[in-house]
């Protein structure tokens, strides 16, 4: 398995950086990216919202309610963007549409700390991967933790020199 994120600063903020194109419109993306039913397939976290609207409350939850913290809706641009808190790092995404009615989805993932960056990637390569695999209609819950496949791929970012270091649970 090879990394496909990249890693930079934004604004002075360690950052990580997906790009994925799909066989699918950009609406049926964003279906993935904001209900929580579809979600589930892939998202790291059970994600709850009362509505996506800028300002509203979203609470991610593993085992139990809210054990995964809370965030806020930064934008709601359907089809083309949702963007959110969680906990105090931010996740962007940008879903184009391109001339062959495919899509292209941006991922943006803001973080507070550098050297969670091979660890964060990892897993939202995974992560990715199951969203891909929800829109070919293979969903499958992601699965959490240090799995070989996970592994594989955060040593392969540690290799390509994207800052590791952070604990890693499990």
């Amino acid at each position: 398995m090879s990394p496909t994120g990249s890693y930079l600063e934004i604004d002075g903020r360690p950052a990580l950086r997906f790009v994925r194109e799909y066989e699918h419109p950009a609406e049926r993306v964003f279906v993935l990216l904001t209900d929580p039913d579809e979600l589930v397939h892939w998202f790291p976290a059970r994600v709850a919202a009362p509505a996506w609207s800028p300002g509203t409350t979203v609470t991610f939850s593993f085992e139990a309610d809210g054990d995964g913290g809370t965030g806020t809706v930064l934008a709601h641009e359907p089809p083309h963007r949702v963007a959110f808190t969680w906990g105090g790092e931010e996740l962007r995404f940008d879903v184009e549409t391109l001339r062959d009615g495919r899509s292209r989805l941006t991922f943006t993932h803001l973080m507070e700390e550098r050297d969670a960056a091979s660890r964060n990637a990892a897993g939202w390569e995974l992560c990715l991967d199951g969203l891909a695999g929800a829109l070919g209609g293979s969903p499958d819950a992601p699965t959490g933790g240090r799995t070989p496949a996970w592994e594989d791929l955060y040593q392969a970012y540690v290799a390509a020199g994207v800052p590791s270091g952070a604990a890693i649970p499990g």
